[in-house]
């Protein structure tokens, strides 16, 4: 009989994606609503598709409430066929989620989900996906993603710097 703890349990993913190029920020729209550019919404169609042939669901997305990062999360779920409804908005990839919380952020994720993605901003994402890999990436550029698996049986057993890189795609590599 296996218990949650055992090495060889589930391979979980984390998958960190930058949301894409947004307006430029300006005193008449206020940071949390700027939009995607043209070019941004473009990318990022471009780069769900890439992910696509890489990964075959996205599982449980989360998203900051800023307009550019939902914004982005619609896109990539559109290019899944999954539901706009199913795309949880999470305040903590906006505000207040400090390196001290990250762990804690992680590990009280739902075990039924083996696949988290996160949609967010720099510097956040770089410094999460930095605090659990075992090689710490490069920034993560506007529409870049990284993913990184762990074997454990249970988000609460992640630590840092555990995390094997799966993939990390940038978009001026790859477009």
């Amino acid at each position: 009989m296996k218990k949650s703890g055992d090495s060889e349990a589930i391979k979980r993913k984390l998958i960190f994606i930058r949301h894409g190029k947004a307006e430029d920020q300006i005193p008449e729209i206020p940071d949390f609503e700027r939009s995607l550019t043209a070019k941004g919404k473009h990318h990022s169609r471009l780069m769900a598709q890439i992910m696509k042939s890489r990964e075959k669901e996205p599982g449980r997305v989360r998203t900051s409430p800023a307009f550019r990062a939902i914004e982005t999360a619609l896109i990539f779920c559109r290019e899944y066929d999954v539901s706009p409804g199913k795309i949880e908005i999470c305040p903590d990839l906006y505000f207040n989620l400090e390196p001290g919380d990250f762990k804690s952020f992680i590990g009280s994720q739902d075990d039924k989900s083996h696949t988290i993605t996160l949609f967010g901003h720099n510097p956040l994402m770089t410094e999460m996906a930095s605090f659990f890999a075992a090689n710490e990436p490069d920034e993560l550029p506007k529409t870049g993603i990284l993913c990184l698996s762990f074997k454990v049986g249970s988000w609460s057993e992640i630590e840092p710097e555990s995390g094997v890189t799966e993939y990390f795609l940038k978009p001026k590599s790859l477009l």
